[in-house]
């Protein structure tokens, strides 16, 4: 499931991983595939390629693939368990599970072939029809509401999430949207590179018009027409470094609000065909985007709006079609946009698809097969060490006042930690799927999912809920409800296993727990109180002098350009270098505050405990990336390249000098004065 809310992340880069060796199961045995090791390396000098060195020369970027790190090692792991638990649930008896049923049902459709193949773009029909017979102004926002439903993020974006300032209540979000190229920037720039983009999008989208049915010349004009209806959007919308300031994106409103920014738009009929008349207070998140998107609304011809709208229905739905239009969109964003050679095979495209749409489903099945109490047990204890580090940290802080840090105790002392799988499983009963319609079947999820999340609107917040599925190998932190949330699927070995040596799990997942532990007190999660509502706990001279340190990062990472003089935005990545870093730091501390009651052998394979920990981190980065994914991340991502989150933390801790005895002449810290220490 992808949740859409302004405040919380998806922290898809922040994952860390490493490989088990061949007796891993044994008692403290060492976590850490020697093979994968390049110790003819300095460490001191290359300590990616040190840690990596032959993993890096042995395993290319997969054809079907745009990057392959360890994240995604484990990622192909998961989609072979649930390739298993899906064709099993999909011959199961009447006697089965509502759960087995539902994927069991859903997967046999996502792999009928056959009959997507016969449909063709007929699963689009009605919504067509819709769109077709719009006759006046009018009508746009209530067909707009019908996509929105449907799951077509059309020219904004609409949620229920909570009330940032006042989070014991879910409120309406309006933000930005409407685009169909990554972010705002691939409109307005103008390099060769970007404008060669640009071009290949206009003749993507030109595709799709003729695969809907336009003559040539229509289907030029009409991707004409998009980009540049898509091209004014973008310069109403705000930057992705904009958007990670959450007072920028809190507004709140009503409907006399919106009309006093745009008051000849009908925004009541949007809100009337969502079956929420009367929305109360919302958050406007952006403004000056509905402003403009307000004028667009009354100056745009009204065929425009009805090209732009068949636009979105059939991008959006693309993959669930026939092979002409999965063709042209992996074209495009696959090829074009991340440089991957190959689509990937239909039954890891379905299965990610369902997990999407019915992750609790797909991880009730999963749970039960791969995740035990004893890994949840372990997790924990790592965790208590990880906020008892982190206790100490804060306390020793000479930078931050008393008063503050009292407030980051309690924020500390509050924060939730959720294991595994959701306490209570979501209900999916009123989901009725379509036994002849993979694209129908998807079309009913999000509606499904909208009505769900729509219902929220006054009822209490339920802290219960899980914003990713058991099966995701991944891990976040969410700021508005202080929590932290680890699901079953980053809990798997090799990233995490009961009887490893205690320094690799502490090195990769432990610097995981540490990594979003920290984005609590990173440059955006600061902004949040210990009841997870966005407010100011700071003196005003502790926040400078914190601004100071977030700054030193900042050009640390401006300072990196992995490719084509592109450097890591370091305002961009900010946050998740800080998690990094801070991660990092509070992790060595846990792990040896477990040796005082766990201690581990102080050299395994001639690596001390220290060496160890450092070594399973860099692992758990290893990745390879192509070209255009690698510069698709550094203008849209805000994680630095996987390199660079191996590099940047250890040129800032004496620890890791330390621990391999680098010389100065030879060691990878920077000047003291550049050096960033934050928690």
């Amino acid at each position: 499931m992808k949740k859409k809310t302004l405040f919380r992340r998806s922290l898809l880069a922040t994952l860390v991983c490493l490989t088990l060796s061949a007796h891993a199961g044994e008692s403290n045995n060492l976590v850490l595939e020697s093979q994968t090791m390049d110790r003819s390396a300095d460490p001191c000098t290359d300590f990616f390629k040190y840690s990596n060195g032959k993993w890096l020369a042995e395993n290319p970027v997969p054809a079907d693939r745009s990057r392959y790190t360890a994240y995604d090692e484990v990622s192909e792991r998961n989609l072979l368990a649930l390739k298993k638990i899906a064709e099993e649930a999909a011959q199961a008896g009447a006697d089965a599970s509502l759960a087995t049923h539902l994927v069991g049902a859903y997967y046999r459709s996502g792999m009928d072939e056959a009959r997507i193949e016969a449909d063709g773009a007929k699963p689009l029909a009605d919504a067509l029809k819709r769109i077709d017979a719009i006759d006046n102004k009018a009508q746009l926002l209530p067909v707009i509401a019908s996509l929105h439903q449907a799951g077509v993020g059309s020219l904004f974006n609409f949620f229920v999430d909570q009330d940032a300032k006042k989070t014991t209540r879910y409120i309406p979000q309006l933000a930005q949207g409407g685009l169909g190229l990554p972010d705002r920037d691939y409109y307005l720039k103008t390099d060769a590179k970007t404008l060669d983009i640009q071009k290949k999008y206009r003749a993507y989208v030109e595709h799709i018009f003729s695969l809907l049915g336009d003559a040539p010349a229509a289907a030029k004009k009409n991707a004409e027409m998009v980009f540049a209806m898509e091209t004014k959007l973008a310069k109403a919308s705000l930057t992705k470094v904009e958007l990670r300031d959450p007072q920028a994106s809190y507004h709140l409103s009503d409907l006399n609000g919106l009309a006093k920014i745009d008051g000849k738009s009908p925004w009541s009929s949007y809100f009337d065909g969502i079956n929420l008349p009367q929305p109360g207070e919302f958050n406007l998140a952006h403004p000056k985007f509905f402003a403009a998107a307000g004028r667009m609304l009354n100056e745009t011809p009204l065929a425009n709006w009805k090209t732009y709208l068949r636009w979105h229905l059939a991008n959006a739905r693309a993959e669930d079609l026939s092979s002409d239009f999965v063709n042209a969109h992996f074209d495009f964003y696959g090829r074009t946009l991340a440089g991957t050679k190959e689509l990937k095979p239909r039954w890891k495209r379905v299965l990610i698809n369902i997990d999407a749409n019915v992750g609790e489903a797909m991880g009730q099945l999963y749970v039960a097969k791969f995740f035990g109490p004893q890994a949840k047990a372990g997790v924990l204890e790592m965790v208590d060490n990880i906020k008892s580090a982190m206790s100490d940290s804060i306390g020793k802080l000479e930078w931050m006042s008393d008063g503050t840090k009292q407030q980051a105790y309690k924020k500390l002392d509050t924060l939730m930690v959720k294991i595994g799988y959701p306490d209570k499983w979501r209900d999916y009963s009123g989901l009725q799927l379509d036994p002849a319609s993979y694209a129908t079947n998807n079309m009913r999820a999000a509606e499904f999912e909208f009505k769900r999340n729509l219902a929220k609107l006054g009822k209490p917040i339920d802290r219960s809920e899980w914003g990713m599925t058991p099966s995701t190998v991944n891990a976040y932190y969410n700021p508005t409800m202080n929590e932290m949330v680890f699901p079953a699927g980053i809990l798997q070995p090799p990233l995490y296993h009961v009887n490893a040596d205690a320094a690799a799990n502490y090195g990769n997942t432990g610097a995981t727990i540490g990594h979003e532990l920290t984005h609590a007190f990173d440059d955006e999660g600061r902004q949040f109180d210990a009841e997870g509502n966005l407010k100011s706990w700071w003196s005003k001279d502790d926040e400078k002098k914190f601004l100071v340190r977030v700054k030193a990062i900042e050009n640390q990472f401006d300072e990196y350009k992995p490719i084509d003089n592109l450097h890591i935005n370091g305002k961009l990545t900010a946050g998740e270098n800080i998690a990094d870093l801070g991660g990092m730091k509070i992790a060595l501390e846990a792990l040896k505050k477990s040796q005082q009651t766990k201690p581990q052998a102080k050299e395994i394979d001639g690596l001390t405990l220290e060496q160890r920990f450092f070594i399973a981190n860099a692992q758990s980065f290893r990745g390879t990336m192509r070209d255009e994914q690698l510069r698709l991340q550094l203008l849209t991502n805000p994680h630095a390249p996987e390199k660079y989150r191996v590099i940047a933390p250890i040129a800032n801790m004496p620890e890791f000098s330390q621990a391999f005895q680098c010389s100065d002449n030879r060691s990878p810290l920077r000047a003291e004065a550049k050096r960033v220490n934050i928690w």
